[in-house]
């Protein structure tokens, strides 16, 4: 038996997480059928997420958009050395969005965004393979942004503000690879923390040397959510004064990256529209995540995860086809944060391709519904996530992965 708490206090302390690369870009259906750009573009007030330096420009007195999105997601797992193999069965994922502009003067708006950046939900069936790392996860974080753009001349704007965050996260996993009760049942933690929050900020700035050119960059700092006292329960725990593991609570803190961006958009021949983005993630915040237990009889978790700053390149063109109808499509190129040797399943996210389309239907001068849709396909990967020790000695648990997600979104657009 005393192998057996010696085990379970190393798997501890080497393999307790609940997030990973958990990025979501899906912060409004305009833009997202234009590839996700938006830092140079000025047609919405999903500006105030892309550009706050853009809201100034609108042409109407007041605006508003509002939309979600379906996210259908899958992810295989095989290790073909023991044949091992499973495949998640994730439910639905609803991003969402709000944001509201309103034109003071010619040179002053305000604006105020409600956008959804980070999340991750992915379930694999109970006791598979990889259940000492995860079997389930649930993270979401809610952003609210009131913002201030101001027209410094006629060819330079700025905007920013302050950005309340909201979160949540749920995460269950077994406390190793054999440990269980009497009756078989595999021995399980289940984290969960709500009403975690922070404080961050965004400024960005506008650059329009002619008509049909803009320039822009954006910034938006870095976040650390500290979850304190959540709860941390245990189950099937072997009754025994050996195994010191009853329910208690934990603190961990959970970092959301700085973001800059920098873009251009060009209008020709009337009609067209071309957009690009550069994206840099400071991902490399990420280093490790701790759990403290309250408990001390409970280990602590330390678990490296030694990200890297990754960039996203996107690309989106537009055509006003008729006076009802705007036609969009684009394209991206994603970099994973995740090094070599850390690629764990809870975020099983390698470099991926995104290829999107949509339109904006003008129903009235006031009233739009726009649609869009994303294909993300992520490389195929052989990959291992090395972090992880039982009884002082590191148990690699690697595969193939391929994963790719469907998404759907549709989105209303009021204006006055």
């Amino acid at each position: 038996m005393k192998k057996v708490v010696l085990l379970v206090v190393i798997t501890l302390i080497t393999a307790v997480t609940y997030a990973g690369g958990y990025r979501v870009s899906l912060q409004g259906n305009k833009s997202l059928a234009m590839g996700h750009t938006g830092v140079a573009v000025v047609n919405s007030t999903e500006s105030v997420f892309f550009n706050p330096a853009g809201l100034v420009y609108l042409e109407n007195k007041f605006s508003v958009t509002g939309g979600a999105f379906g996210v259908f997601s899958n992810v295989t797992y095989q290790n073909e050395s023991t044949g091992e193999s499973a495949v998640t069965d994730s439910p639905v994922g609803t991003p969402l969005y709000l944001y509201a502009a309103y034109q003071a003067t010619d040179w002053l708006a305000f604006g105020l965004g409600v956008y959804t950046p980070y999340g991750s939900t992915v379930e694999y069936e109970d006791d598979w393979a990889g259940s000492h790392l995860v079997n389930n996860i649930d993270l979401q974080a809610i952003f609210i942004q009131p913002t201030v753009s101001i027209k410094l001349s006629e060819h330079f704007s700025v905007g920013g503000g302050p950005i309340y965050v909201t979160g949540s996260v749920n995460f269950n996993r077994n406390l190793n690879r054999t440990l269980s009760d009497l009756d078989g049942n595999r021995s399980e933690v289940t984290l969960d923390a709500t009403g975690v929050s922070e404080w961050g900020w965004t400024v960005g700035a506008m650059f329009s040397p002619t008509e049909n050119f803009r320039i822009g960059a954006n910034y938006r700092s870095q976040i650390r959510l500290n979850a304190e006292d959540g709860d941390a329960d245990f189950e099937n725990v072997p009754n025994s004064p050996l195994v010191p593991f009853a329910d208690t609570t934990f603190d961990a803190q959970l970092p959301l990256p700085a973001e800059m961006t920098v873009g251009l958009s060009y209008q020709f021949c009337d009609k067209w529209l071309f957009a690009f983005d550069y994206n840099r993630a400071f991902w490399d915040i990420y280093e490790s995540l701790d759990i403290d237990f309250a408990d001390e009889n409970i280990p602590d978790s330390f678990n490296a995860r030694n990200y890297k700053n990754a960039s996203t390149y996107r690309f989106g063109l537009q055509y006003e086809a008729t006076s009802m109808f705007t036609l969009r499509a684009g394209y991206y190129f994603d970099e994973s944060p995740v090094q070599e040797g850390f690629f764990a399943p809870e975020t099983p996210r390698n470099d991926s391709n995104g290829y999107t389309a949509g339109l904006t239907v003008n129903l009235s001068e006031r009233f739009q519904i726009d649609a869009s849709f994303l294909y993300l396909h992520f490389k195929e990967v052989e990959a291992s996530y090395d972090a992880y020790f039982e009884n002082g000695v590191a148990v690699p648990f690697g595969g193939r992965y391929k994963s790719n997600a469907f998404v759907p979104g549709l989105g209303v657009t009021y204006k006055m």
